[in-house]
């Protein structure tokens, strides 16, 4: 099979069309894969990290504001899909799939044109202006909540397949995670925490407050937080600051490697609310305490939050509300409360769908075989 993936600006772009395209090459060795981005995007680093080809097409994003980038935006928005039917020309795909970013745009717009089947995946709760712009074009649109379809005019192409995830998610059990990682008979909860792989600021300084003003004087917790790359030196400095060096039921590290792992031994996890992450405690159903970001998208985050919130799966608080003493009482409230603690972790596991990437693979052999009969 030769598949064509657009998609990029993020990781949770990025990393489900990967995991697409590692599940279509184990299972056909042979297929040829294509991922079609801009120059400027995390593509350029994820995909040929991945070991996939990569293509480039020059489109950008309308800006809320009046601005003159704009201008270049409608112009980029009328040739670049000339650019991409050039690729598509060449590499002769079987199907192409947008899996987000304005990127989606031309490349899926143009398969479509020329008669090649196509799919979107959506994996956030509200739909994106890329799937929005484009779902009338396409032949399906797969989708990671349930909920999704309800934004959508051509609900008729929904088929809820999940979120496709990177790495051993599905794989690592509690115990076996803890044993793994020396926490059992050492420490009763462990909380893991995060903003981002870049790191978010507001983050950082309240979860390393919260670490001083609370975990410190709970030798019962062990707490592990990740500051991000960008944030790392100054959280560093803070956690020095704040005598949590010496403190050894904390731990701060730049990022988290072995995140299947920690995240499966983990019974808290304090987060952001990107779909990718969202998926990964849907899978181990971990209860979690859930910190939009504010700069994102459509407000994306806080729209998938809330679903979450309103489930009884995650406690949400957004940023503007963080401030002294919050998250001990929001850590004290799932923490202190066995019955709480496992009705969060039943109420997350019910959005998570295992096996999307073979899903998504079982579903495009079949819109592949349909279009060339």
């Amino acid at each position: 099979m030769r598949v064509i993936f657009a998609g990029g600006g993020t990781g949770g772009h990025l990393n489900p069309a990967i995991a697409i395209a590692d599940r279509i090459r184990q299972i056909e060795p042979g297929s040829e894969v294509l991922f079609v981005g801009t120059r400027r995007g995390i593509e350029n680093k994820l995909v040929p990290a991945a070991g996939y080809r990569l293509e480039h097409v020059e489109i950008q994003g309308l800006r809320r504001s009046l601005s003159l980038s704009n201008i270049k935006t409608l112009w980029l928005a009328l040739t670049s899909p000339s650019k991409a039917k050039k690729i598509i020309k060449e590499f002769k795909p079987d199907v192409a799939v947008g899996t987000g970013g304005f990127v989606c745009w031309p490349v899926i717009r143009a398969a479509a044109s020329m008669g090649i089947p196509t799919a979107l995946h959506e994996s956030n709760a509200v739909p994106g202006v890329a799937v929005k712009m484009l779902e009338g074009c396409v032949d399906v649109i797969f989708t990671n909540f349930e909920e999704t379809k309800n934004h959508l005019r051509h609900p008729e192409k929904v088929i809820r397949v999940g979120n496709p995830l990177r790495g051993d998610f599905s794989k690592l059990d509690y115990n076996t995670a803890r044993d793994k990682l020396g926490i059992t008979g050492k420490y009763r909860y462990f909380i893991l925490s995060c903003g981002g792989s870049m790191g978010a600021e507001r983050i950082n300084e309240e979860v390393l407050a919260f670490m001083r003003d609370y975990v410190a004087k709970r030798r019962d917790i062990f707490h592990l937080h990740a500051s991000g790359s960008i944030e790392y030196e100054a959280a560093k400095a803070r956690f020095s600051e704040y005598g949590l060096d010496s403190v050894p039921n904390v731990k701060l590290v730049e990022y988290i490697y072995d995140m299947p792992l920690q995240m499966a031994a983990a019974d808290l996890v304090i987060n952001r609310a990107g779909a990718v992450t969202i998926s990964e405690l849907a899978l181990l159903g971990k209860p979690a305490i859930i910190i939009p970001s504010p700069n994102v998208t459509d407000n994306h985050q806080y729209k998938n939050a809330k679903v979450l919130a309103d489930a009884g799966a995650a406690i949400m608080i957004q940023e503007s509300e963080l401030g002294p003493g919050v998250l001990e009482r929001a850590v004290d409230t799932v923490l202190g409360d066995r019955a709480k603690l496992a009705s969060m972790r039943e109420n997350f596991s019910r959005f998570a769908i295992k096996n999307a990437d073979l899903r998504i693979y079982d579903e495009l052999k079949k819109l592949v075989n349909s279009k060339s009969v």
